[in-house]
């Protein structure tokens, strides 16, 4: 029997200076514990002058989790933080009932080129926390818990795995973890978290003996152990925990359990009620909607 519930493909969606491969949400899958949007960004290398640049634009109801495997981003926000993230790093963005945020190539980055590779999520926040007052925390990748075994090695990102936790705040219980593996190593996914989700970002990996797809993410039956290996050397993303309390909405950049919570926040941005980004004058205007 498979131990693959559903394997998503991606979807590529253009950003601007570059495009990215989106797994979450799926038609199948809405999200995978509390992960609701799943972005893998690059590996790009950008022209000389040029960079990412992502102009204010709000977000209500959910947490935004950054973590990159090389490049920098410049997070600056209504709250007046501003934060430049390298690898290994966690930004971590409450929305809760609303923030305005914008995300650059650092000034420094871009007389080069920038170069950029990384996982963009949301996570969806709980009912009881959805209009919590908006926050932002940056940990160091020094202050995450570091795990090894044969041939493996991870991080705990947030929330926790293999008997570590992360000092990353959670809402629900989360799995968060990266993990590099040398070729021929493998490692025992246990099934203490409800929902369980595995995404390879490079290299060649099986799930029980089963070959995944490159750039898919494969949501595990649920209640069972599972073994991953790698056939070469590949970086892997392991994420999942508690399911939501109940479905969610999606429209743009905001995320809530209600429809009436979409369509207040929509107005306030088209409005122009959100806070601003301390010295941005951008924004990204509201977008239509799809019929």
């Amino acid at each position: 029997m498979s131990a693959i519930e559903h394997l998503l493909k991606p979807h590529v969606r253009d950003i601007g200076e570059f495009t990215v491969r989106r797994l979450l949400p799926a038609a199948t899958t809405q999200t995978v514990g509390p992960f609701i949007f799943f972005d893998h960004m690059g590996p790009v290398e950008m022209e000389p002058g040029a960079g990412m640049d992502v102009r204010p634009h709000p977000h209500i109801g959910l947490a935004t989790v950054t973590y990159l495997f090389e490049g920098e981003i410049m997070h600056r926000d209504s709250l007046g933080s501003e934060q430049v993230i390298r690898p290994g790093d966690v930004n971590w963005m409450t929305a809760g009932r609303g923030i305005t945020h914008s995300e650059r190539s650092p000034d420094g980055a871009r007389s080069a080129g920038p170069h950029l590779h990384g996982i963009q999520t949301w996570v969806a926040l709980p009912k009881a926390h959805e209009n919590d007052p908006p926050s932002f925390h940056h940990h160091p990748g020094a202050t995450l818990p570091k795990l090894e075994l044969p041939g493996v090695r991870m991080t705990v990102i947030a929330g926790d795995a293999f008997g570590a936790e992360s000092p990353v705040r959670v809402y629900s219980r989360t799995l968060y973890v990266a993990i590099e593996m040398d070729a021929g190593a493998s490692l025992v996914i246990p099934a203490e978290h409800v929902q369980r989700g595995i995404y390879p970002v490079d290299g060649n990996l099986e799930v029980d003996g089963e070959t995944l797809p490159a750039e898919h993410l494969v949501v595990l039956v649920p209640g069972e152990p599972v073994t991953i290996k790698a056939t070469m050397p590949s970086r892997v993303m392991l994420l999942g925990g508690d399911p939501t309390d109940g479905r969610r909405f999606i429209y743009w950049n905001f995320v809530a359990s209600s429809k009436e919570a979409i369509e207040e926040a929509a107005q306030r941005w088209q409005d122009d009620q959100f806070p601003h980004v301390p010295g941005e004058t951008e924004r990204i205007p509201l977008p239509p909607r799809r019929p």
